[in-house]
C-alpha cells in the first residue's frame, strides 16, 4: 500500500508505504459502536438533576387535618403529586456513565476508522506545514492550496468539521495557526481516537513517517 505525500502548497513531493495493520483493517460495526458510545459516555458532563421530595423546600407541616375537611388526605406538599413537589425517578447528577475500554479494543477501533477514511480517499499526507510563528492567514492559504488536490475540494469550503490535522509533535506555532479556523481541529498523533477521526470529513497527517509510527505503536501493550 502506497500513498502520495504533498507539501503545504499542494504539490506532490513523494510517496510513502503504509502498514496494512493500520490502513487496511476491515470495518467492524459491533466494535466501533461499543468503543464510540463508551468514549462519548466517558466525555459526558452530568448536568441534569431533578429534586426529589427530600430536596424541595416547604412541606414541613401537614397541609390540612386528616379528617373532616372533605378533601383527600395529604401529609406534605413535597409529594410528587403536588405542583412544585419532588420528582419521581427524575435524572440525578450522581449517576456515573463512565465505562472502561480495553486498550486493544480502542486501538483496533482507531485503525478501523483510519482504514475507512483511507478507503474513502479522505486522508491527506503532508510532509510539513513549516510554521515558524502562529499565523492564521498562512494556515488558510495552506488549506486553500491543499483543497486543489483531487478529492479534497471541500477542505476549505466545508463549514463544520472539515478536517482533523494529526501532528507527529504538537507544535505550538502550528496548533495556534489552525486554532482560529472553526472547521479545523488539530491534535497530536499520539492522541488520535476513533471519535475525532470519524467526526471530521478529512484526516490530514503531517510528517507521515513519524506520525504513522506513533499511531501503529498504539497496538502494543505498553500504550
Amino acid at each position: 500500500m502506497e500513498a502520495k505525500i504533498y507539501n503545504s502548497t499542494g504539490k506532490e513531493t513523494g510517496s510513502i508505504k503504509l502498514p496494512e495493520s493500520v490502513f487496511d483493517v476491515k470495518w467492524n460495526d459491533a466494535l466501533m459502536h461499543q468503543v464510540v458510545t463508551t468514549m462519548q459516555a466517558n466525555a459526558r458532563h452530568i448536568i441534569a438533576h431533578a429534586k426529589d421530595r427530600g430536596e424541595v423546600r416547604g412541606g414541613g407541616r401537614k397541609p390540612w387535618q386528616q379528617k373532616g375537611t372533605g378533601r383527600a388526605r395529604h401529609g406534605s406538599i413535597r409529594s410528587p403529586i403536588w405542583k412544585g413537589g419532588g420528582v419521581t425517578h427524575g435524572p440525578l447528577n450522581e449517576k456515573i456513565y463512565a465505562r472502561e475500554i480495553p486498550k486493544k479494543m480502542r486501538a483496533k477501533a482507531l485503525f478501523i476508522a483510519i482504514s475507512r477514511k483511507f478507503r474513502d480517499g479522505e486522508i491527506l499526507f503532508i510532509n510539513s506545514f513549516g510554521f515558524d510563528a502562529p499565523k492564521t492567514a498562512v494556515a488558510k492559504k495552506s488549506l486553500d492550496a491543499l483543497s486543489k488536490v483531487k478529492g479534497f475540494e471541500m477542505l476549505s469550503k466545508k463549514r463544520k468539521n472539515a478536517a482533523l490535522i494529526a501532528l507527529a509533535e504538537l507544535q505550538t506555532a502550528t496548533h495556534k495557526s489552525f486554532r482560529n479556523i472553526g472547521n479545523i481541529e488539530c491534535m497530536s498523533a499520539r492522541n488520535l481516537n476513533p471519535v475525532a477521526v470519524l467526526r471530521s470529513k478529512y484526516l490530514v497527517i503531517e510528517n507521515p513517517e513519524s506520525s504513522i509510527a506513533i499511531i501503529g505503536s498504539r497496538a502494543s501493550k505498553k500504550i
